[in-house]
């Protein structure tokens, strides 16, 4: 910390929640040496707010005493006597080295020597795309695998060490404040990409069991109704911590503001910004959707579900859904495999009815988006309902009359709950990829090769293959029938 540059600073102080001292920090030029200098009557000159001048003495102290207490345990396990390693014998000696492991990790973890090409985008300040991002995450976990001795279980204090580590050397990572949130979601991400082949390994099993796991059994949609009982106590306790923290007054204010018919857009992006942290952390330990959209009502609304969407990948997914449609539901509409499809022989019906260039464009592209599924051989009910009752827990679209002008309807459905009412099937097809990602759903089995063809699209994570590559790669596995 002492060597923190005033950015550094600022960024420790939006990851624990006093994002509102950053201006006046800036002002006065706070850096690592500085703030770890502070006194009582500083503190009292910089923050205003009683409560946070306690939370940054006590932040200050607890890492002043990390500090003296890992020295202080390195000197001691440097210079142990036969007869003290006797008196930490048993239990106490394997929570006491497994403590002093940790300490030394801390201590000693460095970047790892990452790649020529990665090398040259770092060197040259460059915001990596996403590919160059997945590449960096991927050695950041094979590195913090070497580390741990192979081990893919890192704690939240080991995620945080290497995140740190990370924008440390390359600041410019930090992505406007919100890159210390959105790197350690992929590194987490990536080691659950990693596990999740690995069904026999001994660690893997006994932390499966450890989490309630059995074989045999799926894991329990975080959406069904049934909750289990720690996941509640989880969210009672995060509910506890916001209201003793800033983050009930920005609460607070997004659900007054919610209930206003006027709102003020640009206040509601800053307050969105400020609670993204606690609200991440709230979908990744699995709270119910019904408590997130109670705190931060907004994620119903498409343009706030989109800004979301953008924070964590760096991608404007409506533009890209417009640009997708537009692309191919020409492609689409003329392949065999949907030409007697009910979808397509509604479209022909009502195109006859129609002259307007507009509308015949825009009844294309919704009968495009609706036979997405049927295209890749997939399930559609777990993809859209038209003119039938939404059966998924899993996002999925509700469409009314898709071809009537005037009375055609679209909804975001999750958990079977009515999420948005959306103006028309690009803004739908963008709400349904953008809520998996938000709200981190796995994406069903039986619906994965259409959501694949989107994202590859939307992430730009290749130059995709010809429409009709793609078609009869996924219409080789046989369709699955409706549930």
């Amino acid at each position: 910390m002492e060597s923190w540059s005033v950015d550094q600073v600022c960024n420790w102080l939006r990851q624990r929640n006093l994002g509102e001292l950053v201006p006046k920090f800036r002002e006065e030029e706070v850096s690592g040496a500085a703030l770890l200098a502070l006194n009582d009557r500083m503190v009292q000159q910089l923050v205003k707010k009683i409560g946070h001048q306690a939370v940054l003495m006590d932040l200050i102290s607890k890492y002043q005493q990390q500090k003296s207490g890992l020295e202080s345990l390195t000197y001691c396990c440097e210079t142990a006597s036969p007869k003290f390693l006797e008196l930490i014998s048993g239990k106490n000696q394997k929570s006491f080295f497994a403590r002093y492991k940790t300490l030394q990790w801390t201590s000693s973890y460095a970047l790892p020597d990452f790649p020529y090409d990665v090398k040259c985008i770092l060197a040259e300040k460059k915001c990596p795309d996403h590919s160059m991002r997945i590449r960096i995450i991927e050695f950041l976990q094979a590195d913090m695998t070497k580390y741990l001795g192979g081990s893919l279980y890192p704690n939240s204090q080991q995620y945080n060490i290497v995140v740190n580590a990370l924008l440390q050397a390359y600041p410019f990572l930090d992505e406007d404040g919100n890159g210390f949130l959105l790197w350690k979601r992929a590194l987490k991400d990536r080691f659950k990409y990693v596990r999740r082949p690995i069904e026999d390994d001994e660690q893997v099993l006994r932390n499966k069991c450890k989490f309630g796991h059995r074989r045999g059994q799926t894991r329990k949609s975080s959406f069904a109704e049934d909750k289990p009982d720690d996941i509640q106590v989880q969210v009672e306790e995060e509910l506890v911590h916001l209201e003793g923290s800033g983050m009930d007054v920005h609460i607070k204010w997004l659900k007054q503001e919610y209930m206003k018919t006027q709102r003020n857009w640009k206040e509601v992006d800053n307050r969105m910004n400020v609670t993204i942290e606690i609200r991440r952390k709230m979908i990744s330990d699995k709270a119910p959707l019904k408590d997130i959209l109670r705190l931060f009502p907004f994620l119903r609304c498409p343009y706030q579900l989109f800004r979301e969407f953008q924070l964590l990948t760096q991608m404007d997914v409506y533009k890209k859904t417009v640009e997708i449609l537009e692309i191919y539901s020409e492609n689409i509409l003329s392949l065999y495999v949907v030409r007697n499809n009910p979808i397509n022989i509604m479209l022909q019906e009502n195109l006859k009815r129609h002259t307007e260039e507009d509308i015949l464009k825009y009844m294309k592209m919704t009968a495009a988006c609706l036979l997405l599924p049927d295209v890749f051989g997939d399930d559609s009910s777990l993809f859209v309902a038209v003119n039938e009752e939404v059966k998924a827990v899993t996002p999925v679209l509700e469409v009314k009359n898709p071809f009537n002008v005037n009375a055609c309807e679209f909804a975001l459905y999750v958990g079977r709950e009515e999420l948005a009412q959306l103006d028309d099937c690009t803004m739908a097809l963008a709400a349904l990829v953008a809520a998996f990602h938000v709200f981190d759903i796995p994406c069903p089995e039986r619906i994965h090769r259409t959501l694949n063809f989107l994202e590859s699209l939307v992430f730009e994570v290749r130059s995709p293959a010809s429409l009709l590559t793609q078609v009869k790669r996924g219409l080789e596995a046989p369709k699955y029938s409706s549930i």
